[in-house]
């Protein structure tokens, strides 16, 4: 391993992961020293499975498990995030060439690979619980910080019964492959391709998830008028789908992640010091907002809600 002072340092992202360039090689260090095994071991088993599939993924160019490192392929810096913030750039295009790349990790019928210690990788399933126990972060994190104790034990309990409700009415079996944080800041545009990072918590779950994680993309303000668009696009190029069904379980999905997302950016704040995420909480609550009227199963969170959070639920 090269001396990190001849590396250089770049941007890194929510994670315990710090990222390091390597010009001469054109690749990328990913140190990571917490959850090792997921950042590094998992994540090059998920890219070997995007790979076999022929969806641009870094290739493992070097790993040192035991100095918790892997050297992978250099994308370069352009995110499709830096492209969409462009208002020039024609947005629906380019989500329409996203959705393609969608389709085509739907497609991925891989659940077992063998990592780099030679050992075989099973993609775990999305089961409710994980769904359950990752919006429970919102309790966790959030409503200790903006409701008084007695206000929150009540709400956490009707929140909790709430979540298991929603998660009862989901349609679709947890048979598809799921990116899980399949948004635009993840999706590098590398010599005139779209290229996948940050892999590594890939599931086999519903298939409306990663289309959620698209369209009500936290990062990236898009019109209600693009999100519908951009939705009516994947059923075009999906001609099975039940559409009443799926669109329940994406309305859901989102609700459900966006609340998990405030959950854990109030955590990355006080816990750590990443404040620099407490500002996209306001688009999280617009996007719930918007979702939540959708549909009648939404009625009682949606009362929850409002009762405790006027300010964000009208």
């Amino acid at each position: 391993m090269k001396s990190l002072a001849k590396l250089k340092k770049i941007k890194g992202d929510a994670s315990f992961r710090e990222f390091y360039r390597n010009q001469e090689n054109n690749s990328i260090l990913v140190l990571s020293k917490k959850e090792r095994l997921k950042n590094l071991l998992i994540y090059d088993a998920i890219n070997k499975i995007l790979i076999k599939n022929k969806i641009l993924a870094p290739n493992l160019l070097s790993e040192n498990y035991l100095k918790n490192y892997i050297e992978i392929q250099d994308f370069g810096d352009q995110t499709l995030f830096e492209i969409l913030k462009n208002k020039k750039n024609n947005n629906y295009a380019i989500f329409k060439k996203i959705v393609k790349i969608l389709n085509k990790i739907q497609l991925i019928k891989d659940k077992k690979i063998k990592n780099f210690k030679n050992k075989l990788y099973k993609v775990q399933e999305y089961k409710n619980k994980i769904l359950f126990d990752e919006t429970k972060l919102f309790c966790d994190w959030y409503v200790p910080k903006t409701l008084p104790k007695v206000k929150s034990i009540k709400f956490n309990k009707k929140f909790k019964i709430e979540i298991k409700n929603l998660l009862s009415k989901l349609n679709y079996k947890n048979d598809t492959f799921v990116h899980r944080d399949f948004h635009v800041s993840n999706l590098m545009y590398h010599n005139k391709k779209i290229a996948l990072v940050d892999s590594q918590d890939a599931l086999i779950g519903n298939k409306a998830y990663d289309l959620a994680s698209l369209i009500d993309d936290v990062r990236l303000k898009t019109s209600n008028e693009l999100k519908e668009k951009v939705f009516k696009f994947y059923l075009k190029t999906n001609k099975k789908i039940e559409v009443e069904k799926f669109k329940k379980d994406f309305e859901i999905l989102s609700i459900l992640r966006n609340l998990k997302i405030i959950g854990i950016f109030m955590r990355l704040a006080l816990r750590d010091d990443k404040k620099k995420y407490l500002k996209l909480i306001p688009y999280a609550w617009q996007m719930i907002n918007y979702r939540i009227k959708k549909q009648n199963e939404f009625k009682n969170l949606m009362f929850l809600l409002k009762n405790n959070f006027p300010k964000f639920i009208r």
